[in-house]
């Protein structure tokens, strides 16, 4: 049987132009192509909504905070919807300040802003989330606490407040397959 016909339009040039913009670009420690992560986020956010918009913005999340695009590129080529789905999820940096000196103040406020979010950046959000924690629970399973040596912050606790907070920011999708196995990766590897 044919698989049913279905408008993927805007998806497609989302995907066309998240992979010119990660271009050579390695997933932190991963080895692997930088867009494999975007793409994983587009599947997660795939089981919960068949929403254009919200799977391109899955697919765009980390152009703005990775990349030399702005956020006023997603919004001439994707619209304003999207631009602020894309911008939600984004980190906000500051000039001057390294993103290790930045980082407890940068995911507060990130927090911050998913527990105040859309009900639809809270969806783009897990896609992102979840596809973080399934690679720290991997790297986790092969590199026990070495793993945390790859991130600007190294303490593991850090990294467990963060993602406790932006469980608790995201707990309105706790209907859905995504959130749930996003908290209990989390107690696995914060156990």
């Amino acid at each position: 049987m044919a698989n049913k016909f279905i408008d993927t339009e805007l998806l497609d040039r989302a995907i066309i132009f998240a992979v010119k913009a990660h271009h050579n670009t390695e997933r932190r420690g991963k080895g692997f192509p930088y867009i494999v992560h975007p793409m994983e986020a587009v599947e997660i956010v795939a089981t919960i909504t068949p929403d254009q918009e919200l799977l391109a913005a899955a697919a765009l999340h980390d152009t703005i905070e990775d990349t030399d695009v702005t956020i006023e590129d997603i919004r001439c080529e994707f619209g304003d919807r999207i631009a602020h789905l894309v911008y939600a999820e984004s980190d906000q940096f500051t000039e001057g300040i390294s993103e290790k000196d930045s980082w407890h103040d940068r995911k507060q406020a990130a927090i911050d802003r998913l527990a105040a979010a859309s009900h639809d950046a809270k969806i783009v959000a897990i896609g992102d989330k979840l596809s973080n924690m399934r690679a720290i629970w991997r790297d986790y399973m092969i590199k026990g606490d070495e793993l945390w040596k790859i991130f600007h912050v190294t303490d593991k606790a850090s990294h467990e407040w963060h993602y406790r907070g932006l469980a608790a920011s995201l707990a309105e999708l706790n209907d859905t397959f995504a959130y749930k196995e996003f908290v209990e990766l989390i107690n696995k590897v914060f156990k």
